[in-house]
């Protein structure tokens, strides 16, 4: 499977092959302030299942989990398109919203639940973690 992942403008892009590895939902406070909404969802791919095209400023901060994060976003339009988490280096992280597809798979957990909206409501069996959940390995 084939999926590309674009900016607003369309000068941005994340051209991934196969599925992701996971998806998330994280409502930490850093991400509401990133997408202006209540959460964030992540499709995770192998960095070696993404190709990615066009001009991006980067911006890094520590995340919630305390490993910092590079965001890669449009200069022109200033869509975060992807990121790079140190604390999960064989993985690139992208917005779902930007793939544009209703039919993308929904996430397979909601992460930092301690900074969620108490009015969200969220799938009856979606696991739901306080914090990241450690990994394991």
């Amino acid at each position: 499977m084939v999926r590309v992942a674009r900016c607003h403008c369309g000068a941005l892009s994340a051209t991934t092959t196969g599925e992701p590895r996971k998806i998330s939902m994280c409502h930490c406070r850093d991400c509401q302030r990133r997408t202006g909404s209540l959460f964030s969802i992540a499709a995770f791919f192998a960095r070696d299942d993404v190709v990615t095209a066009g001009g991006n400023a980067v911006f890094e901060r520590p995340s919630a989990s305390g490993h910092p994060v590079a965001f890669h976003f449009c200069p022109a339009c200033g869509t975060s398109l992807w990121w790079e988490a140190r604390r999960l280096p064989e993985l690139i992280g992208i917005a779902v919203g930007a793939f544009a597809d209703p039919d993308f798979p929904m996430p397979e957990q909601a992460v930092w639940a301690v900074d969620r909206h108490e009015w969200l409501a969220l799938p009856p069996d979606m696991p739901l973690h306080e914090r990241n959940p450690v990994r394991n390995g």
